[in-house]
């Protein structure tokens, strides 16, 4: 439940109409959120509070809450309850709680307070005020994780009253389903999360240069927006002035020049399930090597319509450092303004993918395209656009995306890390086959090489590199006996557009299938020599972000060759 404090209801207790810590004379009103019941005749400041437990007692719409003084005393909730502007729960539905301070959270039997600044969701979450947030936790497959309750546990300051229970549980309403108009997605994905949808294509697909559009991993943190006519879709560019000018997507198709950039977008979480299973535990979705995708994008370059709002892209103000995106299902990110308006740096608000219209899953109708960088910057559905002197203060720019030493296990200070923007070196194993065979996959999704003694047979390797920052990729070291002696797979031809090497490098290796003996080792080398670590330890974080240790494949010797 989040619930807004409209008036304190002191009936119980009138001596705190006079009590100067709130700051007004508080009235009793009778449809009040809140409302005190037993509490002491006056409010101490919090120097002199001995926490003592005052018994006191909290209704939030019709649910009654007993608080834990020993975590959270009443003085500490009063005194960050805003009790000026009153809010009903109708209109908290319509919204009008995004301009307000003082929530209050319910779920699962436990209330919490100032859990909405950090709510990974952002403010989405008061879609359910005025009511239980239970509804709403149950929709998002993600919530139901372990760590996701630990995380929640952190801002728990009670219990809830069993008397006011319904059939053991907090009464809510039925609501409605989000995640009604998401669009069907290709059967032959990996379903990590069904709402919000986080999807993944098995290997042998990343085997072609340009990712099909229906096969492209889908990254969703919330639902997908509903838009009636994507022509008409506005973006909104807020200059660092506060002046605002807004373009449809039929009018940035008409004022500006249509540009192309064939580039990767990878999740930073991409080989999270490498990390997790070879250097231990971590939180987020188990992506395999599928979290990245190669396409064509279309649209207008970032560059030209700052210019057109009267931005000096060839020598930005000082007091401009950041680019912020705001989507309209509420994610926001930022990148540096170096970065946005770099005339080689192909940062686009794209419309078309492969030559399509852009699919509703990849941010139809209007995206951000910042190549180079992690696709977390790439902010689908935008439609705000803002110049800063700051990075976006969204859940995703100040506590995700980022990447700390492996002895931090939890709780870090998200303030001592800088937000993840290029990515580093990478390459996978997208799949294995024997000559004029079909892929072979192991039952587990893993990729399984299949080796036997015919010396005619010829075991064949096929996947990708890519490095951030539009460095090219130089080489592929690939070893058959577990890193003692290296050799060097075949770079493909990589027809691509842009200023920089923003797509990935397809790679093959072949060799005697006689002579696979542990296995395979893959390593990347980019144009600037960084190359991937060779395992996860030094490298392992909490969040499993930027997973890029050699990936290790077994050997599978069976009695029959596989693949006739």
């Amino acid at each position: 439940m989040v619930a807004r404090a409209q008036r304190l209801d002191v009936k119980a207790a009138p001596e705190l109409c006079c009590a100067q810590s709130a700051g007004q004379t508080l009235q009793a009103k009778p449809r009040a959120l809140v409302s005190a019941g037993t509490m002491p005749s006056a409010l101490p400041s919090p120097k002199n509070s001995d926490r003592e437990a005052w018994g006191s007692r909290i209704c939030i719409s019709s649910a009654t809450w007993r608080i834990n003084s020993d975590i959270h005393p009443w003085y500490d909730c009063v005194g960050h309850l805003d009790m000026d502007t009153p809010v009903s729960p109708s209109s908290a539905r319509r919204g009008a709680l995004a301009r307000c301070a003082g929530y209050f959270i319910t779920a699962h039997h436990s209330l919490g307070r100032d859990f909405i600044s950090s709510h990974p969701g952002g403010d989405v979450i008061l879609n359910a005020a005025g009511g239980s947030i239970d509804p709403f936790w149950k929709i998002f497959n993600i919530h139901h994780k372990q760590y996701v309750y630990d995380i929640l546990e952190q801002y728990r300051v009670g219990v809830i009253d069993p008397t006011d229970l319904v059939n053991g549980e907090v009464p809510s309403a039925v609501i409605d389903d989000p995640f009604e108009k998401d669009p069907t997605r290709d059967a032959r994905m990996l379903m990590h999360t069904e709402k919000p949808c986080n999807a993944e294509p098995p290997g042998e697909v990343l085997n072609e240069f340009l990712t099909p559009n229906e096969l492209f991993f889908v990254r969703n943190h919330l639902w997908v927006p509903d838009v009636s006519d994507p022509e008409e879709h506005e973006v909104t560019i807020v200059t660092f002035d506060g002046d605002e000018v807004t373009f449809t997507v039929r009018e940035l198709r008409q004022i500006f020049k249509e540009h192309s950039v064939t580039a990767v977008l990878q999740c930073s979480g991409n080989r999270r399930s490498h990390m997790s299973k070879q250097g231990g535990d971590t939180q987020g979705l188990p992506w395999d090597v599928g979290a990245i995708g190669n396409a064509k994008w279309t649209g207008v370059l970032l560059r030209d319509v700052l210019r057109e709002v009267g931005l000096d892209v060839n020598e930005p103000p000082e007091d401009v450092q950041h680019v912020q995106f705001l989507g309209s299902e509420a994610y926001g990110a930022s990148i540096p303004i170096d970065k946005a308006v770099d005339r080689r740096g192909d940062v686009l608000l794209v419309y078309q993918m492969n030559d399509q219209p852009l699919p509703k899953d990849h941010g139809a109708p209007l995206r951000v395209l910042v190549p180079g960088h992690v696709a977390a910057r790439s902010v689908k559905w935008v439609k705000k656009i803002i110049l800063s002197d700051e990075e976006s203060q969204s859940q995703w720019q100040q506590r995700d995306y980022k990447c700390f030493g492996p002895n931090i296990k939890n709780d870090p200070d998200w303030s001592s890390a800088p937000a993840i923007q290029e990515m580093p070196v990478q390459s996978a194993v997208t799949a294995v086959r024997s000559s004029g065979s079909k892929i072979s996959k192991g039952a587990d999704r893993t990729n399984v090489i299949s080796t036997h003694d015919a010396d005619s047979e010829r075991t064949i390797l096929e996947g990708y590199a890519f490095s951030g920052g539009g460095r090219t990729i130089v080489r592929v070291d690939v070893s058959t006996d577990g890193g003692r002696t290296w050799d060097q797979a075949e770079l493909l031809a990589s027809p691509s557009q842009g200023s920089k090497s923003w797509c990935w490098q397809r790679w093959q290796y072949s060799v005697p299938a006689g002579a696979v003996g542990e296995g395979f080792l893959v390593k990347a080398v980019d144009e600037a020599y960084n190359t991937q670590p060779e395992g996860y330890g030094p490298n392992w974080n909490f969040r499993g972000n930027l997973t890029c240790g050699w990936q290790r494949v077994p050997a599978n010797k069976p009695e029959e060759p596989q693949g006739r």
